[in-house]
């Protein structure tokens, strides 16, 4: 049996940009997706703290040490500059290896998306 599990999580940065003319996606900062173990393409669902919106898109590489967190295309239009998001991806895992995976869960600083702590 597979199970999908939590892979990895971008506990709350704040929304730099929203693009609404591009072509889709979320820009994240290189250090933000190394730190939580994104890479470029992967399918995330975004959940706006302020508003309550969820939503899924995939991770387009931003500046590395930017602090970016970009929300381009429609999804543009559920966020504003300033709120406050977490981002979070999912692996499809083979019951037994799910109970001992451990996810990427990082906690950047809310005013600047710096990295100040993960486990």
């Amino acid at each position: 049996m597979k199970i999908e599990v939590m892979k990895s999580k971008i506990h709350r940065v704040k929304v730099t940009e929203a693009d609404l003319n591009y072509i889709g996606s979320i820009t994240i900062d290189e250090d933000l997706m190394i730190a939580s173990n994104l890479i470029e393409g992967e399918k995330v669902q975004i959940v706006n703290i302020n508003n309550g919106e969820r939503l899924e898109t995939y991770v387009i590489k931003g500046i590395k040490g930017s602090g970016d967190v970009c929300l381009n295309g429609p999804a543009a239009r559920r966020v504003a500059v300033g709120d406050v998001v977490i981002i979070i991806s999912y692996a499809i895992l083979d019951f037994e290896e799910a109970k001992t995976f451990k996810p990427s869960i990082i906690f950047p600083d809310e005013t600047t998306n710096r990295l100040k702590s993960s486990f």
